[in-house]
């Protein structure tokens, strides 16, 4: 992590007066430090390091800051009760998030230390170990790329729990980060069971609106006896800490996803760290016992272009990954350069009409729902000529101008789109996608329909949706959680700190057919090359059975 040279927001700079006025005398390295600690977790870092203050213009030597911090009354070593914490590695928490990775450190050992080993296993099939581990400890980790059988591991599991003595009694919770994960999970274990439904973490836990708490925590922990969370990368920290401190001690644990994907909106990389971790702990600790990670690709084959593709962003090689674009014969993976965003409406207009005309000129909503499945654009940006606002204004400029939708009329037939803010008495959530149509049973009026997590058509009046946003376009975050047969995939003209090797992969690896990337060769290659790289300490915490605080001398900071 870098801190740049730009202005931080109100909130950082309040927060700074605060604890310089609390200081008291002179504290400008106090207040210029507290700042740099809350900007850093709205940028998604746990923490920051006093060489990264340092590294500042307006900042004193990474020396000088170190011993104002020791010697501030609002700087506390780690077990004081200071708004923020320093550690042994000189990493800066906000005191709230320092306790959050202290706390879920101590769970997942504690959990992974209460687990027996499961019986001897067939190494082969990576599934049957995953399913094997699941049943017998209380707490595991599946991780692995789309199509390796996570979703199929997570049936096996239920069978295998389903057929023990009394099995047919066990309370098992199933829950994923968004209401779209939460649809895909129950669906998919219907086979399983028809009672089964997924639901999202946070009605899970017991939302409080207008609090940061769940009715269900430590103290009043869920009715559960199994607790699978899907998409555990889109967890953060706060999240992750809250959903285990819930999940009662004899319960098992069951956590599921791609590590190598974007990590959470919101500050930490969990399940990439928890993976770290365990991936770095001795063969016989309990929590490399934890972690199954599936290998074999049964969605793409090794020599098509999304896997080859894929698996080079992953491993950050440019050469390879624009050598399989440039050679993929089978045109699952195709690169063009961007072209100018003058030129875009004309380069977008074949693609985007043969792609929506069929969901503009729809009557079913189901067929209309299955149809936005096939074709979507992804985005890295929301705002710009190559964001998502622009492409799906110009999306509707194609249509108006082909008769397809009349101009600026609001809501119309055929539009896609995204709920970007959970409504619980609704039951809409963040990521949900839909459709507007006209309803036969209203009278043609336009009805918004969704699916429900049983497969079941919802309709409502678009002037009760919470938050949303048209769908045409979308960014690579929201588009996470979902599948689709085809997608283009727009990179900005110049380079950003948000173009990653994580977006390129996560966009790339929601493809199941065909995916096409357009981009400038420099561009892509600068994304590819750039990790995301959160600071955490949460891998330290997990490797150390050392007291909460100490966390050990192996080398600081997260890998991600």
């Amino acid at each position: 992590m870098m801190m740049e040279q730009t202005n931080f927001s109100a909130l950082d700079r309040q927060f700074g007066d605060f604890l310089q006025r609390l200081e008291g005398s002179d504290a400008a390295e106090v207040r210029l430090a507290a700042m740099c600690a809350s900007r850093a977790r709205g940028d998604g870092h746990i923490c920051v390091t006093v060489a990264e203050i340092a590294a500042r213009e307006d900042a004193p030597t990474a020396a000088t800051l170190r011993k104002k911090l020791r010697g501030s009354k609002v700087v506390g070593a780690p077990g004081d009760f200071t708004p923020l914490v320093l550690d042994t590695h000189d990493r800066l928490y906000l005191r709230r998030y320092w306790e959050y990775e202290q706390q879920l450190a101590q769970a997942i050992l504690s959990r992974a230390a209460a687990s027996s080993p499961a019986a001897r296993e067939d190494e082969t099939d990576l599934q049957k170990v995953a399913a094997a581990r699941a049943v017998a400890q209380k707490f595991t980790v599946i991780t692995g790329g789309p199509g390796t059988g996570k979703t199929q591991t997570v049936t096996t599991i239920l069978r295998l729990l389903l057929a023990q003595p009394d099995g047919e009694k066990l309370r098992i919770a199933l829950a994923a980060p968004t209401g779209k994960a939460a649809a895909r999970l129950t669906e998919s274990v219907r086979a399983v069971q028809q009672t089964f439904e997924a639901t999202t973490i946070h009605r899970l836990l017991g939302y409080l609106p207008g609090s940061a708490s769940f009715r269900h925590d430590a103290d009043h922990p869920l009715n559960a006896d199994v607790v699978i969370v899907d998409e555990a990368s889109m967890v953060d920290l706060a999240l992750m800490a809250k959903l285990v401190a819930a999940v009662p001690p004899a319960a098992r644990l069951i956590l599921l996803g791609d590590r190598d994907q974007l990590a959470s909106v919101e500050a930490g990389s969990v399940l990439a760290d928890i993976c770290a971790a365990a991936a770095e702990a001795l063969p016989n600790e309990p929590l490399r016992r934890a972690l199954v990670a599936l290998q074999h690709s049964f969605r793409f084959a090794k020599s098509g272009g999304i896997y080859r593709v894929s698996s080079a962003v992953n491993a950050g090689d440019a050469d390879a990954a624009i050598g399989a674009l440039q050679q993929t014969v089978d045109e699952e993976a195709r690169w063009e350069p961007l072209p100018s965003s003058a030129r875009l409406p004309a380069a977008l207009r074949e693609r985007v009409l043969g792609a929506f005309r069929p969901c503009l000129e729809a009557n079913d909503p189901l067929q209309a729902l299955a149809r936005l499945k096939e074709f979507r654009i992804l985005c890295a940006v929301r705002h710009g000529p190559f964001g998502v606002e622009h492409l799906n204004a110009i999306a509707e400029e194609l249509f108006a101008q082909a008769g397809l939708i009349a101009p600026k009329r609001g809501w119309y037939g055929g539009q896609p789109l995204t709920i970007t803010q959970n409504d619980y008495n609704l039951g809409l959530f963040n990521g949900d996608s839909g459709i507007i149509l006209p309803d036969p049973e209203s009278d043609e009026e336009l009805r918004a329909f969704f699916l429900s997590a049983e497969g079941k058509l919802r309709r409502y009046l678009p002037s009760r949706l919470p938050q949303h946003e048209t769908a045409f376009a979308m960014t690579v975050h929201k588009s996470q959680g979902s599948e689709l047969d085809r997608l283009l995939l727009i990179l900005p003209e110049k380079e950003s700190l948000l173009l990653t090797r994580e977006l390129l992969y996560t966009a790339i690896t929601r493809a199941r057919q065909q995916v096409e990337i357009w981009a400038s060769e420099e561009v892509l290659r600068r994304a590819i090359g750039r990790q995301v790289s959160r600071n955490s300490g949460l891998r330290d915490a997990l490797l150390t059975s050392a007291p909460a605080g100490e966390t050990g001398s192996r080398q600081s900071g997260s890998n991600r």
